[in-house]
């Protein structure tokens, strides 16, 4: 609102000095409209006819801004019969040089040009030609630069505009994509923590529904196991599922590695798993985080994926590395008998998004994974990740 208010002051006062300018040019040279004219009769009817074309220019600079060389073309037969219209006229063509290209721009000041050369040869044979259009080219030099000089400006400023609304644009859309990522990230943890509890959860319930006969002591156990895990699974679940409401970042909770492996094989071996365990990686303490952190994820969906798919075979994990060698982790576990199998233990559904999760991450971490059935009758994971010196 402001803007518009302040242009159509701007617009109010270069009409107000087109007009009075005009005038100024009738009073500072009377002598112009003695001669010969155009229009018949008393030189006050000349002067009079001359302030009202005068006038009418004023009146079209009011129009410069929306129809800058429409304006200007239609103020040069003005400036051809009027004398008192030459200023108006020079505010027109200012007004194109300042929002059209330069050859607009060139053609429109060479219509004034002929118009203005054309009402002095007529009507002012007295003037040497010559020496009008090298004055009116100085003039005209002064006006388009300025004018050109003021829409370079003017661009100037609506790039930076674009650039920093794009740039604006550009970061919500990184932050954006950088919260998709995170969000993404946060799900596959949880599917593979909870994917993890679930299958020991469901370890535990088909033994004590294959081992009807345990004692009470040992079916109470098991049942404590399997609350505690659940309300473990419980937690992180509701952990996960916070961050995702709430939109924030993801706790920064701390992270497995390779000494909490030992841990992970003891919660399997607890839930009734046979699981053999070979550790050949000196240091713990000493391997990067985030090497650690993949060999853990790395066992632990391998070890999910054996309780899901092949329940009461056994596993084996193996690990061995060194800086600069590399870390290479094996688990390998028999394929399940495709009949008589123990009653409760079936094969629990999966998505299939964990080793296809775990290969995509594997990857990105500049290592190599495979997995599948070998000759010798096992479903192997093997894992190669880089251990830099």
């Amino acid at each position: 609102m402001d803007s518009s208010r302040n242009e159509r002051i701007v617009d109010a006062g270069l009409v107000a000095l087109a007009m009075l300018g005009g005038l100024y040019v009738l009073i500072a040279r009377p002598g112009d409209l003695r001669g010969d004219s155009w229009v018949p009769g008393h030189e006050n009817v000349r002067i009079g006819v001359d302030l009202a074309l005068g006038a009418l220019a004023g009146v079209l600079v009011w129009l410069r801004r929306r129809w800058p060389t429409a304006v200007a073309l239609g103020s040069a037969p003005l400036l051809a019969l009027s004398l008192s219209a030459g200023v108006a006229a020079f505010v027109t063509l200012h007004g194109v040089a300042a929002r059209r290209p330069a050859a607009v721009v060139f053609s429109v000041a060479a219509v004034h040009q002929l118009a203005i050369i054309g009402y002095v040869a007529i009507w002012q044979p007295g003037y040497p030609i010559w020496a009008v259009w090298l004055v009116v080219l100085l003039e005209q030099t002064a006006l388009l630069t300025a004018g050109m000089s003021a829409r370079a400006r003017r661009l100037d400023a609506e790039g930076l505009r674009e650039r920093l609304a794009a740039a604006e644009t550009e970061r919500r859309l990184s932050a954006e994509r950088a919260r998709l990522a995170e969000r993404t990230r946060i799900a596959q943890e949880m599917h593979d923590v909870l994917a993890h509890r679930i299958s020991l959860i469901a370890l535990h319930a088909g033994a004590l529904e294959v081992r009807t006969d345990l004692p009470a002591e040992q079916v109470g156990a098991s049942a404590g196991l399997i609350r505690g895990a659940a309300h473990q699974a419980l937690q992180e679940l509701r952990s996960v599922i916070g961050v995702l409401y709430d939109g924030g970042p993801a706790p920064h909770a701390p992270q497995p590695t390779l000494a909490d492996i030992a841990e992970l094989v003891a919660e399997s071996r607890q839930a009734g798993m046979a699981v053999e365990l070979e550790l050949r990686v000196p240091a713990l303490e000493e391997v990067p985080a985030g090497l650690g952190r993949d060999g853990y994820r790395i066992v632990r969906e391998a070890l999910t994926n054996v309780r899901k798919h092949a329940p009461g075979c056994a596993a084996t994990v193996e690990l061995s590395g060194s800086p600069g060698a590399g870390l290479a982790v094996r688990v390998a576990n028999p394929l399940p008998r495709r009949s008589g199998t123990v009653p409760g233990s079936g094969t629990m559904p999966g998505s299939g998004t964990g080793l296809a999760a775990l290969t995509e991450r594997v990857e990105l971490a500049g290592g190599r994974i495979r997995h599948g059935v070998r000759d010798g009758g096992e479903f192997v994971v093997e894992a190669e990740l880089r251990w830099e010196r």
